[in-house]
């Protein structure tokens, strides 16, 4: 496969930008699937298929390290991130306090025009009848709905730790499979969160928003062991 069918926009470039290209470039293929959890990436056939010297690669996989989607390990390399089981619990709990802030917040700020048409205006294709949307479709949705209830709380320290969780967990998403049963009624209770934020009912919004995530946990655990990098001893 050539540069040209991968990647033409990440050549002539100077190379601070060529190196956030390479990184939205992967970020993007470990998103959709075209890397896998546990697949090493090789340096080799990267420069070849993205027409761009190891410098910029290597930096690129540095700062996809920091965001938790790759890791690097002796003799092999980088590879694309596998969670454990107990890191993907740990992550959900994180992720399930955070939100559930942030939802708590968003409702008290809803008496605020600017922030309640914003939150409108970004949650607004869960009114919607709901297609039949494919697991990758669901989770850019999924994403801009959290996103929103994040940006909404007005927390800026909140968003920041929020954004560090997120890849990490979307790529477990995108590896773990989604039924059509599990995307519908996670659809139904986005639209209850939301509800209860535009009503400015704080406690219902954490409520509603925490049983949301708790089923998420729940599943994790519940899916094959297979779905998980095996746990290290002492995990």
């Amino acid at each position: 496969m050539s540069d040209t069918d991968i990647a033409p926009e990440i050549r002539q470039t100077s190379r601070g930008t060529t190196v956030e290209r390479v990184v939205r470039h992967l970020r993007e293929g470990i998103l959709n699937s075209r890397y896998s959890p546990g697949q090493r990436l090789i340096e080799a056939d990267l420069t070849r298929d993205l027409g761009v010297s190891r410098g910029p690669l290597r930096e690129a996989f540095r700062r996809l390290s920091a965001e938790g989607l790759l890791e690097t390990v002796p003799n092999r390399g980088a590879l694309v991130r596998r969670l454990s089981l107990q890191e993907t619990v740990e992550l959900f709990q994180i992720r399930t306090e955070l939100e559930a802030l942030a939802a708590r917040l968003a409702a008290g700020n809803m008496a605020e025009p600017e922030i309640r048409a914003a939150f409108e205006a970004a949650i607004d294709p869960i009114w919607a009848e709901a297609p039949r949307l494919s697991p990758m479709a669901y989770l850019e949705e999924n994403k801009r709905f959290h996103d929103a209830i994040v940006g909404a709380s007005g927390n800026c320290q909140l968003a920041t730790l929020h954004r560090q969780l997120q890849l990490p967990l979307i790529m477990f998403q995108v590896s773990g499979g989604l039924t059509a049963d599990m995307l519908c009624r996670s659809v139904s209770e986005h639209r209850d969160i939301a509800r209860a934020i535009l009503n400015g009912d704080s406690g219902e919004a954490e409520t509603a928003l925490r049983g949301h995530l708790d089923r998420a946990t729940a599943l994790t655990r519940h899916m094959p062991a297979s779905t998980f990098r095996p746990a290290a001893t002492g995990d």
